[in-house]
């Protein structure tokens, strides 16, 4: 069987990544105010409260880190998509394989070479 040609891959690809792309977008819009300064308020929150929220907002602040990663590996393999690199290790030049790709499209090595 051969390898796919990049229309192919891209075809294939491209609109998957634009989907999680905006998942992403539009989570970090949802969580905008978790990840907002928390405010000392003596009259209405305790201290075990404030460090419940001060918690909360460590944790919002992770995830939106984790998410921006994300984010940035989706843009490079659309950027791969537009110069006709996408698909093909970055280690060894050969073709990563659409079963891997298909776990995580953003992948940029062979199974071989990420060992």
């Amino acid at each position: 069987m051969s390898d796919p040609t990049d229309a192919e891959l891209a075809d294939r690809y491209r609109p998957r990544l634009l989907s999680e792309q905006a998942e992403l977008a539009a989570s970090s819009r949802a969580t905008h105010d978790d990840r907002r300064p928390v405010e000392l308020d003596q009259q209405s929150v305790g201290r075990l409260s404030r460090m419940d929220a001060l918690q909360g907002q460590a944790m919002a602040k992770g995830l939106e880190a984790r998410r921006m990663a994300r984010g940035r590996a989706i843009a490079a393999a659309l950027e791969r998509i537009t110069v006709g690199e996408f698909g093909w290790c970055e280690a060894c030049g050969e073709f990563i394989g659409t079963r891997r790709l298909d776990v995580d499209p953003c992948a940029t090595r062979c199974v071989a070479c990420a060992r």
